[in-house]
């Protein structure tokens, strides 16, 4: 279906970049060079935009003011902020201010295309709970896994071209980060997805019960053995034989799978004969396996017979464009199963909290915090208040028994309450940095910001030198922020760029000195 986007961008070059993406996507751009434009052309064309896509650093009216200036309107149309800066300080300022979603430029279709399209799902109702209903029927897709960072994209990616064959298949990554979830997705689309789906922790395993537990045991084959055991191996016959943790199987163990994987037979302990098994193997670890190798905990040889198609999953605070559609989808579901009277929202004080986390039980981590602020909420919105110990775990941030927050810096202590339900950034803004350094040093800086007139002849100088003095200093004084240095000479980025190859100036040495 065809929605219009609003690109609000000051660079004409990004505008043309933009706008072919869009309609790659088959979608309608509108074009709007500030926030003071891009907000009246909203307004002419109310009820029309389904989706914001907005620039943060831009003259007369920046990103944060345009926020600021719909949400004082009472707008919702869903905004994707461009961020030129990875920093997450950026990200959680512009979550506080109501984004929907954010990207890093110079983004790629992929990930323009996941959040054109999650923005508009906020539009169709129809389509809250999905992720909730297809949970409960069984099988697990790749639809059915939230991604919107482009390092989560390419691991989809991958995935789905590793279901297409049964080459075994390592999954590395965190605990938490969604690798069983991968390797449901890769069965179910594969020519296995109507037969089994057998999930192995290695490492919960007592290490006198693993062979047994994988390979299984006639009757009477040990003490205890009163009756013949199958095994997984022989349960997955025919499907797909999930290991997690692989790294924490005993070497001994480690021989006979080797044997199961190269000749697709496997030993039943206290059997006469080996037993054919066809079997499609995904191992997952969070340990690194090759140094595992090097220190002999585990077998070179069946490490270079798992690791044919390794894939590595992100930690989520390396992807953190995932955490705002993940939050969403995990309240949707659990304010479902929790049969709420009405639906539960987020709050963008909530949000930008979610999003500066950096959560190092990952996903699973995340689930949970979600999980018990729905059950114990008692409005419409999450809010701050309702990720107490997330709040408490962010450097800076200390709970106060009354006011709420407090953000501890080196200087006066800023309190605010819980009800304005929003957070400072993490790090004070590098023109606050530059400007605290100035007083630090104000002789110096009283002589570095004096640009002369006049050249040593007593004439006045030549535009373009007075101009390239200016842009090293402002270089200097912003530390190389390009986006910074180009808002406050009042000019686009392309355009610093351009200047900067014409002084030949090394934007990657800003604080050199001119020559």
């Amino acid at each position: 279906m065809t929605s219009q986007i609003l690109v609000i961008d000051d660079d004409p070059v990004q505008r043309r970049l933009l706008t072919n993406m869009i309609e790659r996507l088959g979608h309608i751009a509108h074009l709007a060079d500030n926030g003071r434009s891009g907000l009246e052309l909203l307004e002419r064309k109310r009820g029309l935009i389904s989706v914001i896509l907005l620039d943060l650093m831009m003259p007369e009216m920046n990103g944060h003011g345009f926020l600021e200036a719909i949400a004082e309107r009472g707008i919702a149309t869903p905004v994707i902020v461009q961020t030129g800066q990875g920093g997450i300080e950026t990200v959680v300022l512009a979550m506080q201010a109501g984004a929907f979603d954010f990207v890093v430029k110079p983004v790629s279709p992929e990930r323009l295309g996941v959040a054109i399209a999650n923005a508009l799902k906020m539009d169709h109702r129809e389509n809250r709970g999905r992720a909730a209903k297809r949970s409960r029927s069984g099988g697990v897709g790749f639809d059915d896994i939230v991604s919107a960072s482009p390092a989560m994209i390419r691991v989809l990616d991958l995935a789905r071209r590793a279901a297409q064959s049964n080459i075994p298949v390592v999954l590395e990554g965190e605990s938490g980060v969604g690798k069983e979830m991968v390797a449901r997705a890769v069965q179910h689309a594969s020519d296995r997805a109507h037969k089994p789906f057998v999930t192995v922790n290695c490492g919960a395993i007592p290490h006198n019960l693993v062979e047994s537990i994988l390979f299984g045991h006639e009757k009477g084959a040990f003490t205890g053995a009163t009756e013949k055991h199958a095994g997984k191996f022989v349960d997955a016959d025919g499907g797909t034989l999930f290991l997690d943790e692989i790294g924490d199987l005993p070497l001994d163990v480690q021989v006979k799978l080797l044997r199961a994987v190269q000749q697709g037979e496997i030993e039943t302990v206290g059997a006469k004969h080996p037993q054919k098994v066809s079997v499609r193997l995904i191992s997952a670890t969070n340990k690194d396996l090759i140094n595992e190798v090097r220190e002999g905990r585990f077998r070179e040889d069946l490490y270079y017979r798992l690791n044919v198609f390794p894939i590595t999953i992100p930690a989520l605070r390396r992807r953190k464009e995932d955490i705002p559609v993940l939050v969403r989808t995990f309240v949707e579901r659990f304010a479902q199963e929790q049969r709420l009277a009405t639906p539960l929202s987020v709050s963008a004080g909530a949000l930008a909290l979610l999003t500066a986390y950096d959560w190092p039980g990952n996903i699973r981590q995340l689930e949970n915090a979600i999980f018990r602020a729905v059950v114990l909420s008692e409005g419409p919105e999450l809010t701050v208040k309702d990720f107490p110990q997330i709040a408490t775990q962010i450097p800076g941030y200390v709970v106060a028994e009354k006011t709420g927050f407090t953000w501890e810096e080196k200087g006066p202590v800023k309190l605010r309450s819980l009800e304005t339900d929003r957070l400072s950034p993490v790090h004070p803004p590098f023109d606050a940095v530059a400007r605290a350094d100035a007083r630090n040093a104000p002789e110096a800086h009283a002589s570095e910001n004096a640009i002369a007139s006049v050249d040593d002849g007593g004439n006045v100088r030549k535009l373009a030198d007075v101009e390239e003095e200016l842009i090293r200093f402002a270089l200097k004084f912003y530390r190389g922020q390009m986006s910074q240095v180009a808002r406050k000479l009042g000019i686009g980025r392309s355009t610093l760029y351009r200047k900067l190859k014409d002084y030949g100036i090394n934007p990657d040495d800003p604080f050199s000195e001119a020559a």
